[in-house]
């Protein structure tokens, strides 16, 4: 079994590569799916979560508002440090267990870990390779405001609460650059997963 780590920055394009990659016959455990399963209503997490930030951030369903959870978060570094420390053992736990299932069904599986926060949890170490889906800062920003209807200084705020692209782009073993069109994107990540596909084969 490979495991490739997967990451970018906001509005980047990792969630269009990571379907690529799914495409082609990889495995991928996205990261923020298992955070939005593992906060869900009564669950460890969701009790946690609301804990800390107070029942304001529930819909009237009981569910974690998650737009209004992310204003809290975004505006202040401290909040989405606590979060983080909260959800992120629960999703490590799951990503774990998913990985020991997939070696004892797949052992000849790609696997794609789909990350966000890869660099800044420290979760690059022991990986085949670590893949960065690429676009300067300006196209996120452009691509970020139209997605989610948001001004320039709600867009930037999102964008510096990560590590920025850049930094991102130079801890990678590999980068496929999403700055151009779809179909550039495709078959960088087509060759990329041949390379994963060799790499299996060597192991």
């Amino acid at each position: 079994m490979i495991v490739a780590g997967l990451t970018g920055g906001i509005a980047s394009g990792k969630s269009t590569v990571s379907a690529l990659f799914e495409a082609a016959g990889a495995i991928v455990i996205d990261a923020d799916k298992i955070a939005r399963e593992v906060v869900k209503k009564g669950l460890p997490a969701w009790r946690a979560v609301v804990d800390h930030f107070g029942r304001e951030i529930l819909r009237p369903d009981g569910e974690i508002d998650r737009p209004r959870l992310a204003d809290i978060v975004f505006n202040q570094a401290s909040t989405k440090r606590a979060l983080n420390r909260i959800v992120h053992p629960y999703v490590a736990e799951e990503t774990a267990s998913r990985l020991k299932r997939i070696a004892a069904n797949s052992p000849d599986a790609i696997v794609i870990l789909d990350v966000p926060l890869l660099f800044e949890a420290g979760l690059e170490k022991g990986l085949a390779e670590v893949i960065v889906v690429y676009a300067p800062q300006a196209i996120q920003l452009q691509r970020l405001k139209a997605r989610d209807n948001l001004t320039d200084t709600q867009a930037l705020s999102r964008i510096n609460s990560q590590m920025s692209i850049e930094e991102k782009k130079a801890k990678a073993t590999i980068v496929i650059d999403n700055s151009v069109d779809k179909d550039t994107t495709l078959k960088q990540t087509q060759t990329v997963f041949r390379r994963l596909q060799a790499l299996s084969r060597q192991a």
